[in-house]
């Protein structure tokens, strides 16, 4: 019972961060439609758009980081601990009992997306819609990802993804 409480947990944790970002970042996104915008700006909304949806949405989260998720919590429901059931978001995340390359990759990821949040902060619109939004469309596919693959690690026999423990 206890295992299953820390998946919901560690699930609804991970669900709020992303789904947080998501709505901040859409309304600030969103306002870049307030602002008349020049071709240069639609053609950088298109990339954007499309950059972030495969690099971040594809690649980053579809790719590795939402089955490694969802078979983090799979591992958590039948291996739960004080501390895995206390922080199960940032274990399902891959921020402790994790091998410790991936840990490192982990905390470098966190670390650049924070200076690139602040980077970005910077941008004065429509700039920062611009950017704001690709980022979204890579968050909403990766989020996506992440419930599916979830899905499918608890509703299937066979879920052949890592938790990369060490």
């Amino acid at each position: 019972m206890l295992g299953r409480i820390a998946v919901l947990w560690g699930f609804a944790g991970i669900a709020f961060i992303f789904g947080n970002a998501i709505l901040r970042l859409g309304v600030i996104g969103f306002d870049t439609f307030l602002f008349s915008l020049s071709w240069y700006h639609w053609a950088a909304l298109v990339i954007s758009v499309v950059f972030m949806g495969f690099a971040e949405g594809y690649k980053g989260f579809q790719r590795g980081y939402s089955p490694r998720v969802a078979a983090r919590l799979l591992f958590l429901r039948d291996n739960v601990t004080p501390v895995r059931f206390i922080f199960a978001p940032l274990f399902c995340m891959g921020f402790f009992d994790i091998k410790r390359k991936r840990m490192i990759v982990s905390y470098c990821l966190l670390v650049g997306i924070l200076l690139l949040v602040q980077l970005v902060h910077m941008l004065e619109q429509p700039w920062r819609g611009i950017v704001d939004l690709g980022v979204v469309v890579g968050l909403t596919w990766g989020s996506t990802s992440i419930i599916l693959f979830t899905l499918k690690a608890f509703l299937t026999d066979r879920f052949e993804h890592s938790p990369e423990m060490p």
